[in-house]
């Protein structure tokens, strides 16, 4: 009986820690669940798999600006050149799919007439963020 009661206290502590560990996701957000590979604060998104429901809205090769507790960015950035999955919040439309895409994640864009004198052109590609919330190793490998 005492067993019994001692696995019901730790069942429902364990659900508290996770329920306070999961944040609110604001109705201008999403969550999704992506593999790829980090340089620095930039995370480059991989291919997606059958096996990710959540990630929907992410299209391959899309740069990540990542943003989240200091702690959690080094750990992910001491991961460098490997293939991990992040979790984290995204807002809604933030990233404007420019061009045509010609398929496998690629796309065609419009670009400038080139540099003027010396001074390169500006890009035109916007930045886009996500709020890491926890990482985890993936299979596979990242490109050289």
């Amino acid at each position: 009986m005492k067993v019994m009661a001692t696995v019901a206290v730790i069942a429902a502590a364990m659900s508290v820690a996770v329920v306070a560990q999961e944040k609110k996701i604001p109705k201008d957000s999403f969550r999704v669940t992506v593999p790829g590979c980090t340089k620095g604060m930039i995370f480059t998104a991989g291919p997606r798999t059958e096996d990710q429901p959540g990630r929907l809205d992410v299209p391959e090769g899309i740069h990540l600006r990542m943003n989240g507790p200091k702690k959690l960015i080094a750990e992910v950035r001491a991961h460098e050149g490997q293939m991990i999955q992040i979790t984290g919040l995204m807002k809604k439309g933030q990233y404007n799919q420019q061009g045509v895409s010609i398929g496998g994640g690629l796309r065609v864009i419009p670009g400038t007439s080139g540099s003027f004198g010396n001074r390169p052109t500006v890009g035109t590609e916007a930045v886009n963020y996500i709020d890491v919330e926890s990482w985890q190793p993936a299979p596979g490998s990242c490109p050289g």
